[in-house]
């Protein structure tokens, strides 16, 4: 026990983890009359494994039958629709294309089909020349395809954001910038420490992602372990949204989906990942290797990908368990302690799936939740200026000015989208890339930067020292000019 001199919070339900898992499970238990907080490391929900998500609301094909994989990722497909309805996040239901460059492949294309029909997904075969139609642009050495049409698409860090905003609109409480450093239990209440607070807690849902099996050891559970799997991915510029439509998958390896050509909710097209374990929890450098090896995947699958329109990079990981399966079960020794851990792909898609099982959980081990009668599943809608017609952007306008202001050409993003997203909750550059894609364009900030800078010191009340890309540590300036002048610096 340590902790002499912080802060001391008492909560009914502590989650350790902002991420998709995380902030699904948030929301979920916000619709109980329980006192619920969310614990995150970083300045903002959605930073770790969600943010380099790829985005794709998977089918429900792919899993190992008699996996926490397949148990969660169909249930959580169905959810999609509603979910984004609700939270009005951008949602495309674009479909997947497994495709098959061999006779030999096919037939592997043929048993996910059948996997995929006993589970009850909605699948057809494709002859070559349906493929073709449904997909000018691929490989003509394709030999045919499965398609699932319920497969889709989202921004991750949006949907994070959203699920987030929702459940503290119905009570749930946020803690960020404060990463758990120790924990213990007294009794039958758990505590968790950060550099902050001592936090007090009935329940803890550990969904710390790459950290999850360092929760669970402060607390004796060691028998599960989380081994980083780094992937790269490459975005394309908005010019080659219209490519393909569908989301394009390879027959898969043993340990990976493959390199896939994705568009994204947001319109670019995107390729990758690659699937590599590293050692280090922190490693999200891009490689020439990781980029050769997508890009050769990617125009197998799709030739006329120009590498020439790649505007950004950027390199995730996936909190891959040492079962090769998810982990989601109470702790073997801690009363009130659960671990969802190891929530690799299909995490994405499962996510809604298994926070709705977490009240079950409870449940079942005699824990009484009461509903809350006001429970409002819906956020307050979000202005997307670019997606507005000419009629409603004029009215938006004569309403709020700061809405004619184009801050970000790239994206055509509006200084009221930018002030909306603050008030949402967006506190750096990247949270104002994330939540309203001011500077996730072709420049990726290049012209817009210092503007959004200038609307996040004006809306926070601090100066431009104190903006930062992503928290403390990611500083943009250094100085004014007057204090390079003071201290003799000239240009």
């Amino acid at each position: 026990m340590s902790g002499v001199g912080k802060e001391r919070r008492s909560v009914q339900v502590a989650i350790v983890g902002g991420g998709i898992v995380g902030t699904c499970v948030a929301r979920e238990l916000s619709r109980y009359k329980l006192d619920v907080l969310l614990i995150e490391a970083e300045p903002e929900v959605g930073w770790g494994t969600t943010k380099a998500n790829s985005g794709i609301v998977h089918g429900g094909f792919h899993e190992e039958p008699g996996t926490l994989k397949a148990k969660f990722c169909l249930p959580g497909n169905q959810m999609f629709p509603k979910l984004c309805e609700e939270l009005d996040v951008t949602f495309v239901q674009n479909g997947i294309l497994l495709v098959a460059r061999t006779e030999e492949e096919m037939e592997v294309v043929q048993r996910y089909y059948q996997r995929g029909k006993d589970r009850g997904v909605n699948l057809r075969l494709l002859s070559q020349e349906e493929l073709f139609e449904l997909e000018p642009n691929l490989n003509r050495s394709i030999v045919g395809a499965m398609y699932a049409p319920e497969g889709g698409s989202v921004m991750p860090f949006e949907l994070a954001a959203a699920l987030m905003e929702n459940a503290i609109q119905n009570g749930a409480q946020l803690l960020v910038e404060n990463p758990v450093i120790n924990g213990w239990v007294d009794g039958d209440k758990k505590y968790l420490e950060t550099p902050q607070y001592i936090i007090e807690a009935d329940i803890v849902v550990n969904v710390a992602g790459l950290k999850a099996d360092e929760i669970a050891r402060l607390f004796g559970d060691a028998y599960f372990s989380i081994l980083p799997r780094k992937g790269e991915e490459y975005l394309f510029d908005l010019s080659e949204k219209n490519v393909v439509t569908s989301t394009i998958f390879p027959v898969p390896s043993e340990i990976s989906k493959g390199i896939l050509v994705i568009p994204t909710a947001a319109g670019n097209l995107m390729m990758g990942p690659t699937s590599h374990n590293v050692p280090a929890k922190d490693d999200l450098a891009t490689t020439y290797e990781g980029f050769r090896q997508i890009y050769e995947g990617a125009k197998s699958l799709v030739p006329n990908l120009q590498v020439r329109k790649v505007i950004a990079q950027f390199a995730g990981l996936r909190a891959a368990s040492d079962r090769g399966d998810f982990i989601v079960e109470f702790s073997p020794r801690v009363r009130g302690l659960i671990h969802l851990a190891g929530i690799e792909s299909p995490g994405l898609t499962a996510a809604p799936a298994i926070a709705a099982h977490v009240p079950e959980m409870l449940k079942d081990k005699g824990y009484v939740l009461e509903p809350k009668e006001d429970f409002n599943p819906r956020r307050e809608p979000v202005i997307r200026f670019n997606e507005l017609s000419h009629e409603e952007r004029d009215e938006l306008v004569r309403k709020d000015p700061s809405f004619g202001r184009i801050i970000c050409r790239c994206e055509t993003v509006t200084e009221g989208e930018i002030v909306d997203a603050i008030r949402r909750g967006a506190r750096t550059l990247d949270g104002i890339k994330f939540r309203a894609r001011g500077g996730a364009g072709r420049c990726q900030g290049g012209f817009c930067q210092p503007l959004v800078m200038e609307i996040l010191a004006r809306e926070l009340n601090i100066t431009l020292e104190k903006v930062t890309k992503r928290g403390p540590g990611s500083e943009m300036i250094m100085y004014h000019a007057k204090e390079l002048l003071r201290d003799g610096v000239r240009q």
